[in-house]
């Protein structure tokens, strides 16, 4: 499956945990991130991530792009929603997307932890048929 990731800077590390923790799942998977979020991962989970442009400049719309083209089974966005972006219309595209497509969007870590581990159970395997 194709798993996009997306943090924002107050929650890179949080990423980068989480990915730690899980790297045995993610590891089975194509994982998609924006340019500063994959290599921060890749660099504490030697996990093969294909990197996009950093969030603002234009890696927000390249993970919406793999979405429109139902080409993402999972997207991660540890959103920090106590910060407003100036790219806040890309990160509310990504969302918007996610329900348009029915993408199954972790926004937090509670959700991304109960996505990743129906992941591992087979719960999501609905997504190749969708395909």
């Amino acid at each position: 499956m194709n798993i996009g990731l997306i943090a924002h800077d107050a929650k890179k590390k949080l990423m980068q945990n989480f990915c730690i923790a899980y790297r045995g799942i993610l590891n089975k998977h194509d994982l998609f991130a924006t340019g500063t979020t994959g290599r921060l991962v890749e660099e504490v989970t030697n996990l093969n991530i294909r990197k996009y442009l950093a969030g603002h400049l234009g890696g927000q719309q390249q993970i919406a792009a793999q979405i429109e083209h139902n080409e993402m089974d999972l997207v991660i966005f540890l959103r920090d929603p106590l910060t407003s972006k100036s790219h806040e219309p890309d990160v509310n595209n990504v969302v918007k997307l996610c329900d348009t497509y029915n993408i199954p969007l972790a926004t937090n870590l509670a959700t991304a932890e109960l996505l990743i581990k129906a992941l591992d159970r087979g719960d999501l395997e609905w997504r190749e048929i969708y395909r």
